[in-house]
């Protein structure tokens, strides 16, 4: 068996003297899409925000135990490496307001400093923009602002931004819950083609849209991982009583 692109092991996270998560441990196979369930407050987003350590942008986080990216702990590489290699989409779409679409594609590299020849910038738009199944919506209007697009377009542009810095993983906070239905059902048919390519975890409220899109659901309560299977079993035979409580509807 192929050795998981992520592995949690014994991993607590804390905002202050808050314990937001208590002993995760979890691994995750390659080329998966893993759906993060569980109600509100669960520890669900700090969680994936842990994995690239987007979390210690807020100054009274801190973490214990491990997360491996294949072999490297992902707490001893820079931040700026380990960022590259797990890309992130927020919940709701954040085109950088005063870049073009185009600018927008390539930030990362902008921001990081990397340079760039033209025809590179050129071949990493189309290429990211295609892979967001975006690219014949905007190829005629790349110069424009990020912001004109509508708000699932924006989303993609997003997702087109993540994967340009080709990354290993995809991080996805709830990336569909401020968008219409159709909007909805394009980004999860974009989850499926980008699963060849990358590993995903995504947090969703939507059990309908664990169900629909993912291989393994992790169901998390009150900072715990209670359980933790491929997505069928879950919804059919869950193990533990919470899980099952949640599923069922009877709170969350």
């Amino acid at each position: 068996m192929e050795s998981p692109i992520l592995k949690v092991e014994n991993f607590d996270a804390y905002f202050g003297t808050n314990q937001i998560l208590k002993n995760i441990n979890m691994t995750v196979p390659k080329n998966k899409v893993v759906a993060m369930m569980g109600p509100s407050g669960c520890g669900k987003t700090t969680f994936i925000r842990c994995i690239n350590r987007m979390h210690e942008l807020n100054p009274d986080a801190r973490a214990e135990g491990a997360i491996y990216l294949h072999e490297d702990n992902v707490y001893e590489m820079l931040p700026i490496i380990l960022r590259k290699r797990i890309g992130m989409v927020f919940q709701r779409p954040n085109p950088f307001p005063t870049m073009s679409i185009y600018e927008n594609v390539i930030a990362g590299y902008i921001l990081s400093g990397t340079k760039l020849s033209k025809s590179e910038k050129e071949e990493i738009v189309e290429d990211s923009l295609k892979k967001a199944d975006l690219w014949k919506e905007v190829k005629d209007s790349l110069h424009k602002r990020g912001t004109f697009l509508s708000g699932g377009q924006q989303q993609r542009l997003c997702i087109a931004r993540a994967v340009a810095m080709k990354p290993e993983v995809l991080l996805l906070d709830e990336p569909t819950s401020a968008l219409d239905p159709i909007s909805t059902a394009n980004v999860e048919d974009l989850l499926f083609d980008l699963k060849k390519s990358y590993t995903i975890l995504i947090v969703t409220h939507n059990m309908q849209q664990a169900a629909r899109i993912s291989e393994l659901t992790a169901f998390f309560y009150l900072g715990e991982l209670i359980e933790y299977a491929d997505t069928k079993t879950m919804f059919t035979a869950p193990k533990d009583v919470k899980t099952q409580n949640y599923i069922t509807g009877r709170f969350g």
